[in-house]
């Protein structure tokens, strides 16, 4: 039986999301998957590295409700190119990457096909969607109609369950996960930091897209403090985004132009000896109006190559450690809680050691992508919930 995988984000576009799918449809069998991804920059290269049936469709769309010519003229033209697709392939089930706009198209296949379909939840979307009444309405039919969601998080599940009314037996968690033979410890390495432009700095470090849920301004505010016990510290940012500009201005403001290091979006090499250079690493997340941090999975990265890991106290990211033996979490709505965290880690270098150690345990026993894709397979493999139990779209909606 064929499955469809929707999904505008998918390598080799960068995102979380779009990794954790990769990772996870990689591994399972070719014949039993068909990946209908949205186009990017890139990627005609990229799916000549690789055996899986992926279908490129301009599916990033300006809009997402219906209300607007634009997101009406933007789900119709997906539709028409994704109906061929389950045809050619004989498609038995859908899963759709988002509840928008993956899910909104899911469910209008669903209409017109008969297909069911699954939908992957990460937190911030359907956070996101809550702030319009009408992204609201439309993310409540998605879920109405879906065989049931997959949570990326325990937080997530508690979302969809506590404030979208979802009962257990429609949430199926799946965690993302870590590559354990990419992402490796490795010795300090005086070249490898050479290259990089840290030499023998105390070096903290964050990877991820520069938004303000990702914090890296909190971590730029905690500096001064910081630098009173550690006072040759630099904070490297991995990453681009819509915030550089602002947060290019604030280390300016901060006269932290020799603490601050501005990576940019490195190669998968530079991008692992990062983290496996670094002193500590630190995603100082925090909840911006209803964006949150769904889950993390660069704080699987950064303790896969044995390193302890500090992040905010929101969202999912404390499901990603072992609180206090692997990372630590902490309020991030300000500066200070953090500073003195991340000066009382730097100040320990036998603590950081052992919480490494255990940190690469950790993710190997735990999140190896190896493993999640067998529970994948799985839980796809699940009968979905019997018709006569079936949690109709009003009682969704109440």
């Amino acid at each position: 039986m064929t499955s469809l995988l929707i999904s505008e984000v998918f390598p080799p576009k960068k995102g979380g999301s779009g990794r954790w799918f990769w990772e996870i449809y990689s591994r399972l069998p070719r014949v039993d998957f068909v990946i209908a991804a949205g186009e990017h920059p890139g990627h005609e290269q990229f799916d000549q590295s690789h055996d899986l049936r992926v279908v490129r469709l301009p599916l990033a769309m300006s809009a997402w409700g219906l209300r607007s010519w634009q997101g009406l003229k933007g789900y119709w033209r997906t539709l028409r190119r994704l109906a061929p697709i389950l045809r050619k392939h004989e498609v038995r089930h859908i899963h759709c990457g988002r509840c928008l706009p993956e899910g909104v198209m899911a469910l209008a296949l669903k209409w017109w096909t008969g297909v069911p379909y699954i939908c992957y939840v990460h937190g911030e979307d359907v956070n996101a969607a809550s702030e319009s009444r009408e992204l609201t309405w439309l993310v409540r039919q998605v879920l109405g109609a879906a065989d049931f969601t997959i949570p990326n998080s325990m937080n997530t599940m508690r979302i969809l369950q506590g404030e979208w009314g979802l009962p257990e037996q429609r949430v199926r968690l799946l965690h993302p996960g870590v590559d354990i033979r990419r992402f490796t410890p490795a010795d300090r390495n005086a070249i490898v930091r050479a290259r990089l432009g840290w030499d023998s700095r105390t070096v903290v470090l964050t990877v991820g897209r520069l938004q303000k849920r990702k914090g890296q301004d909190r971590m730029i505010e905690a500096l001064h403090a910081v630098r009173k016990s550690v006072p040759d510290i630099l904070y490297a940012i991995v990453g681009d985004g819509e915030e550089r500009a602002s947060l290019e201005q604030l280390v300016k403001q901060e006269s932290l132009e020799k603490h601050v290091q501005f990576v940019g979006e490195p190669d998968d090499e530079t991008l692992a000896q990062c983290y496996q250079q670094c002193d500590l690493f630190v995603l100082p997340n925090r909840q911006v109006g209803k964006d949150i941090e769904g889950f993390g999975m660069v704080l699987l990265e950064a303790q896969a190559c044995g390193k302890p890991v500090v992040a905010g106290a929101s969202g999912g990211t404390a499901e990603t450690m072992s609180i206090p033996d692997t990372g630590r979490v902490v309020c991030c709505d300000g500066p200070n809680e953090l500073a003195a965290l991340v000066a009382d880690l730097l100040a320990d270098e036998s603590l950081r050691r052992h919480m490494g150690e255990r940190a690469r345990q950790w993710v190997l026993e735990r999140f190896d992508w190896d493993v999640l894709s067998k529970q994948a397979a799985l839980l796809f493999r699940q009968d979905p919930l019997p018709s006569n139990k079936r949690l109709s779209t009003e009682s969704v909606c109440s």
